[in-house]
């Protein structure tokens, strides 16, 4: 797998880090999951499929550098690990949806659509944890 540099830098994780970075992820999905607000439920899907990206790319000791695009390519780094382009599909369009919440006043999300996000996210984080474990 190549990473792209200018989004990854070189970085060897302990075992123990990148449980931690898993780990982060499936805590804000457990949010998303609790949650009764759409919006928040919808919030921290988003936020644990971009963690679940930082975890892979963690195991591969790969560090995501904070740089314009970065959630792109975590996005689609993703997508290319685990094969499955509509990763990059749907986690971009989450990743518009939250762009439009911060810098065009907000968004509405429906109990289907928070519904949908869920099952997808919960279904990533599932199969970078079978690469991670």
């Amino acid at each position: 797998m190549k990473f792209d540099d200018k989004y990854f830098s070189d970085f060897i994780f302990t075992k123990d880090q990148i449980k931690k970075n898993f780990d982060n992820a499936t805590k804000d999905l457990k949010i998303a999951k609790q949650d009764t607000i759409l919006e928040v439920k919808f919030t921290y899907a988003y936020s644990a499929l971009i963690k679940g990206g930082i975890a892979l790319a963690s195991f591969y000791n790969k560090k995501v550098k904070s740089a314009p695009g970065h959630h792109i390519k975590i996005i689609e780094t993703t997508a290319l690990i685990l094969k499955d382009t509509a990763i990059e599909a749907i986690g971009n369009a989450m990743r518009s949806k939250r762009n439009t919440d911060f810098y065009s006043g907000g968004i509405e999300v429906t109990k289907k659509e928070s519904e949908e996000y869920l099952g997808f996210v919960n279904d990533v984080l599932h199969r970078v944890k079978e690469i991670i474990k």
